[in-house]
């Protein structure tokens, strides 16, 4: 298990890359750690694969607005940890698969941004918690770590990145997988929480009660931080740290 708590250097990571299904995913997965990040020198982009156009609670929304409203919102979350560059592929929400073509897309943008840390959604089902293992993000966790091995360092995988765009294979070379079963790596964002939950307040569209889900993620954070040894009070997000060199 490792630890990163307040104070520890977050790594050599100069620029990362945030890979999730829908809007919302990085904010309640990894918002803290983003705002860490940033605040340590770090570049970070946010690549949303959907459009979140199935999500909303209120009937009364014109079903049409919803995929710019979400837009919207996800790049005012975005700036709440300090994330400028938020680009969305517009993949129908509830439907996404891994297919050759989103994985192009993904090893693109790995391409464009030259990260040494992709953080992503996890391709494993966690049982014990089957909100967060919605089939999208499976899908997109499963594209996000093909994209990164093998596609995006491979100079002869869609050979048309480097010959119409210019773009040089890149190696990733690691990988933070949220809401995976096998949570091994540990992020102290105490510091951090006011952001984050600015953040998720952003989501406005999908946020009925946002104090009781306020609530949730607090206690949430508690308890990872309590599993990674962390004094009380502390608060801290859970990943699955991948070697990608």
């Amino acid at each position: 298990m490792r630890v990163i708590a307040r104070g520890d250097e977050m790594g050599s990571h100069e620029r990362a890359l945030v890979v999730t299904a829908h809007p919302d995913d990085g904010d309640f997965g990894a918002a803290g750690t983003v705002a860490r990040l940033v605040e340590a020198g770090a570049e970070v982009h946010y690549l949303v694969l959907t459009d979140g156009d199935a999500g909303g609670f209120d009937p009364s929304v014109e079903r049409t607005l919803i995929p710019g409203i979400r837009r919207n919102e996800q790049n005012e979350a975005a700036r709440k940890v300090g994330v400028e560059d938020v680009e969305f592929l517009g993949y129908p929400d509830g439907r996404l698969e891994v297919t050759f073509a989103l994985r192009k897309e993904i090893a693109r943008k790995i391409r464009e941004v030259r990260p040494s840390l992709v953080i992503s959604n996890s391709p494993e089902r966690d049982l014990t918690r089957i909100y967060a293992s919605h089939p999208d993000h499976l899908a997109s966790g499963e594209a996000t770590i093909s994209a990164v091995y093998p596609d995006a360092r491979n100079p002869f995988a869609y050979p048309e990145l480097l010959d119409d765009l210019g773009l040089e294979p890149w190696t990733v070379t690691e990988m933070w997988l949220m809401a995976s079963p096998h949570s091994d790596l540990f992020v102290e964002v105490t510091d951090q929480l006011e952001s984050k939950l600015a953040a998720i307040r952003a989501h406005a569209s999908q946020l009925p009660d946002f104090e009781s889900t306020s609530v949730r993620v607090t206690g949430m954070l508690s308890g990872l931080a309590l599993k990674a040894g962390l004094p009380e009070g502390s608060k801290a997000e859970g990943f699955q740290a991948v070697s990608t060199a």
